[in-house]
């Protein structure tokens, strides 16, 4: 289980369009009120999707080839399948002019509030879908469990806790460099987008399949 939520934790925490979002929001007007509020709602979304997962499994693992646990490995099975079709489609599309989203251009005037909506909105939720269906594994009297859901949402946010410090610790060195890093991800978005997919696809659909035979 640990390996699983390393790999989508590391995905969901490089995903491109929600690191964007969040650098046009530090760089408003108030940009570290927003920032702080889009994190906390991105790290509150992950934490509810954990704890609905306890409260249906009770904290403990249901049996190996029970029907939960093949319905959650199915789940993951089609989670990563999805995933890995979805990067090979977008690799094999023409390419498109890009053009920022509507919403980017009403950042400035966005409320705490609608800061922390587009969290929930940018969310990667397939990805926080496989994550959810490993957690089904995990026994909630083990220490080591808990750390391992501890780290997954740390993980899964820690692109934007170090940019929200970065931010708060040195603002002007933070807004030039940021603002790079914010092109860049603008112009190999799409090459980010396929490759996460397919990558973590590919080991959701590998894990699954083996843990579905085994």
């Amino acid at each position: 289980m640990f390996l699983d939520l390393v790999v989508i934790g590391t995905a969901i925490t490089l995903g491109p369009l929600h690191n964007s979002a969040f650098i046009l929001l530090l760089a408003s007007q108030g940009g570290v009120r927003k920032g702080l509020a889009f994190l906390l709602s991105w790290l509150a979304n992950l934490v509810a999707v954990v704890v609905c997962v306890m409260l249906l499994t009770g904290g403990t693992p249901p049996a190996r080839h029970s029907t939960p646990s093949t319905a959650a490995l199915a789940a993951r099975l089609a989670i990563g399948v999805g995933l890995a079709a979805y990067g090979v489609y977008r690799h094999r599309r023409p390419p498109r002019p890009h053009r920022p989203p509507s919403w980017a251009a009403r950042v400035d005037r966005a409320s705490l509030g609608t800061a922390a909506g587009l969290a929930w909105l940018l969310q990667p939720w397939a990805m926080v879908g496989a994550g959810a269906a490993t957690v089904v594994d995990a026994h909630l009297s083990s220490l080591s469990n808990w750390l391992a859901l501890t780290a997954y949402c740390l993980l899964a946010t820690l692109s934007l806790i170090v940019m929200e410090l970065y931010t708060v610790r040195a603002p002007a060195a933070a807004n030039d460099r940021l603002d790079a890093l914010r092109t860049w991800l603008e112009e190999h978005q799409d090459r980010l987008i396929v490759t996460l997919s397919v990558l973590v696809g590919l080991w959701l659909t590998a894990r699954s399949t083996y843990q579905l035979i085994a």
